[in-house]
Formats: C-alpha cells, sequence, structure tokens
C-alpha cells in the first residue's frame, strides 16, 4: 500500500503567453539568463555568471546522452510522404546503446505520421548520402498494432547511429511549431554529448560552453557524467485531474560503477544539471533501496515506488553502497535500467539538493518536480521569470535552484 498525495493538475497551471516560449536558440549559448532561487529569495544573472553562484564543495551532475536525428522520411511508390518518428528499440536488442551500433537492420517501436497510407507488406524507401556514397533505406511494418518498424539498409558495415545520423531530421519539441533547420542540429545538443538515443535534447545543458566548463574545473567544481536517454513522453501532457493516473513514460539509465564511487566519496553540494540527471540520481538511489528490501535485481523503478509505505527506510550512503556492493558481487562495471520515476510534491529528496533547470510547460510533470523541489515556491519563481522577460522552454533561459544548501 503507497501513500501518494492529494494533488490538483489545476493547482499547477499558468498562463504561458505565446511570445514567451523561445522558438529560436541565442546565437551564444552562455548568454541566456539565469534566475537563482535560494532560501525563498530570487536573483537575476546571465548563464555565464552560474561559476560565482556555485560553492566549491559542489558535484554537478551531467547527463551526456547524446540526441539521434529520430524523424525518418519515407516515400510510398505513389511518391506519398511517411514520416517514422523513432521512439523505444525492439530488435536486435532494447539497449539504445547496443541498438545504435548494430548493422544492417533494426526494429523500433515508433510515431508513424501518415500511418493509414502504409499498407501491410508494403516497402518504404529511402536514399541517401553517407561519406558522398549513395544509401538506400527501406522500412516495413512488423507489428502495426504495437506501431513496429522494420529498418533495413545495404550497408552491413555501417553502425544505425550513421545511418540516423545521415538519414534524420533533429525532433524539435511540438510546442516550437516550427520545422528543423540546419542550425538546430549542432544547436540541440549539448556540447557534452557523447551517448547517442535521446529523442529530446537535456536541455538545461543547452546552455554551457567549454569555456564554462572550463571555468568549473579551474574553480575546483567538480563533474560526472552519467545517460538518461530523454523520450518523447518527456512532452507527454498531464490529462487526468488526478496527477498519479499520469502514465509516465520509461526512460533508459545507464550507471557505472566509477559514478557510483564518485557519489559516496563526495560529501558536499549535489547538483543535477536538468531533470533528466535529477529523475536519474533520485532513481539509482530508489534502486538501491528496491536491492535492499530484496525486491528483484532488475534497475527498473515504477513511477510510484518511491510512495510505497512498507519500504524500509535507507540512508544515501546505505543505498548506493548496497549498488556498489551489487556490481562488485555480479563484476559489473555498469549498469542499464530503466525509470518511470513520478516526482511530486510530497516526495523527499535523496540525492540531489540543488537543481539546474529550465522554464517547463504548465501543468507538466516537469512543473510538479520543481514544485516538490522548490518546496511550493514554484509559482513564485515562475511569476518572476515572467515579469523579467524570461524565455522558456527547451530554447529558453536556465535557473539555478536550490532545496537546501550544505553550509
Amino acid at each position: 500500500m503507497g501513500i501518494t498525495p492529494d494533488i490538483k493538475l489545476s493547482d499547477y497551471h499558468y498562463h504561458l503567453p505565446e511570445d514567451r516560449i523561445a522558438k529560436f536558440p541565442l546565437e551564444k549559448r552562455d548568454r541566456s539568463k539565469l534566475l537563482h532561487f535560494e532560501d525563498g529569495k530570487i536573483g537575476h544573472h546571465h548563464f555565464y555568471d552560474l561559476p560565482e553562484l556555485l560553492p566549491s564543495d559542489t558535484l554537478m551532475v551531467f547527463n551526456n546522452t547524446k540526441v539521434i536525428p529520430a524523424r525518418l522520411i519515407f516515400q510510398r511508390e505513389s511518391g506519398a510522404r511517411i514520416e517514422i518518428f523513432l521512439l523505444q528499440p525492439i530488435a536486435p536488442s532494447t539497449v539504445i546503446n547496443q541498438i545504435m551500433q548494430h548493422t544492417g537492420s533494426v526494429t523500433w517501436q515508433a510515431m508513424i505520421g501518415n500511418s493509414k497510407k502504409w499498407k501491410d507488406g508494403e516497402i518504404l524507401t529511402g536514399k541517401v548520402l553517407i561519406n558522398d556514397r549513395p544509401l538506400t533505406i527501406t522500412a516495413s511494418l512488423a507489428n502495426r498494432t504495437d506501431r513496429q518498424v522494420t529498418i533495413n539498409w545495404e550497408d552491413e558495415q555501417l553502425p544505425f547511429a550513421a545511418v540516423v545520423e545521415a538519414a534524420g531530421e533533429v525532433p524539435l519539441p511540438p510546442y516550437l511549431n516550427r520545422k528543423a533547420t540546419s542550425e538546430d542540429k549542432p544547436r540541440y545538443q549539448t556540447v557534452y554529448s557523447k551517448k547517442e538515443g535521446a529523442v529530446a535534447a537535456p536541455t538545461a545543458g543547452l546552455h554551457f560552453t567549454d569555456e564554462i566548463l572550463k571555468t568549473l574545473s579551474d574553480q575546483g567544481i567538480k563533474t560526472d557524467y552519467l545517460t538518461l536517454h530523454v523520450g518523447a513522453g518527456t512532452f507527454q501532457p498531464i490529462k487526468d485531474e488526478i496527477v498519479t493516473h499520469h502514465p509516465m513514460h520509461s526512460e533508459q539509465v545507464v550507471v557505472s560503477k566509477e559514478n557510483i564511487q564518485y557519489l559516496l566519496g563526495h560529501k558536499g553540494n549535489i547538483v543535477a544539471v536538468g531533470t533528466t540527471s535529477m529523475r536519474s540520481l533520485e532513481s539509482i538511489y530508489w534502486y538501491g533501496v528496491k536491492l535492499l528490501n530484496g525486491d528483484g535485481k532488475d534497475f527498473l523503478i515504477p513511477k510510484l515506488y518511491p510512495y510505497q509505505q512498507r519500504l524500509k527506510k535507507a540512508s544515501f550512503e546505505e543505498s548506493f553502497r548496497a549498488i556498489m556492493d551489487h556490481m562488485t558481487e555480479e563484476n559489473l562495471n555498469e549498469i542499464t535500467g530503466s525509470t518511470e520515476i513520478f516526482i511530486m510534491p510530497g516526495y523527499r529528496f535523496k540525492v540531489c539538493n540543488g537543481l539546474l533547470t529550465n522554464f517547463h510547460q504548465p501543468a507538466s510533470t516537469l512543473i510538479l518536480l520543481v514544485a516538490a523541489f522548490t518546496k511550493g515556491h514554484w509559482q513564485k519563481i515562475y511569476s518572476e521569470a515572467l515579469s523579467h522577460d524570461y524565455r522558456f522552454l527547451s530554447y529558453g533561459d536556465s535557473s539555478l535552484l536550490w532545496h537546501h544548501k550544505k553550509a
């Protein structure tokens, strides 16, 4: 039996004028505004001021996922276009890092535009240039009901990562309401992106430049990188007034033994760069709790797992030590898991006490996370941002929020 907060969706609406949505990024990443929230007080800065706002004992945890151009356009013999938006890998592996390196053929669950025109058994084709050589790509329906699509290509030496990079379009968020341009390919990507597999950017990281990362390092600010492959479900609006009924999307998390060791050894402030890093870190804690409670060894965190009364409580150290012991016993250097964790007001944060994040859609799961983290001050923060001409959503401005700052 679990206890979840009694939350009404209507309490998390706010009016976001269309002209406050940043349709395009700023030319220079670090010129965005930065709102600073601590102990109920708000300050206004620019992102390049970030190093001055962080205590020297801070560990910043980044999500190094890399956005793949997940929109693929194919044609029927009639010339009609069919759009395939890749969502989740199905075969030969459900692990994103593995399927991106596979050659010859892959199967994904996808959103399919114009699907009614795509007949069973019909092969769609697409052509693309890779290293100045033409490549033919084909798509067939593996399972119409489950929206599973098999993609094949001729070159058996070419990994899927190279195919999708050449053939796909940048999957911009639907609320930008525009087509991707050539400039979006580098800009809708963090400068530290590394592991291909996301279909949406971890947008809090879009403000960082190599120069800022160097300044942080020179100041003694520690950094660490883990991976959560952001899914399209991050844009899925909450439609049920009872928010716990919302079907949370599952996203893949990759955590290394080094990550666990690093976190265990750090005693200062931990700042999650983005809600994806926050969800990853808090999910890792609950994976340790899962191990301690004998709830299985699979890294799978259901959306309401943290709210169960029956769970034995564990400290941060106990939980992360349990994961370390498990990885040592199983001779694992890395674990790939998945999380549906739903962080909402009433949630007790276990790992992070700082959050760097953009400004999110009204009545979204991310607003609920921010409301939980700021102890109900989200309306004050968002009202302040709106009155000071902050730009909102993926290409918008940033905020540094403290749940509590360690002395």
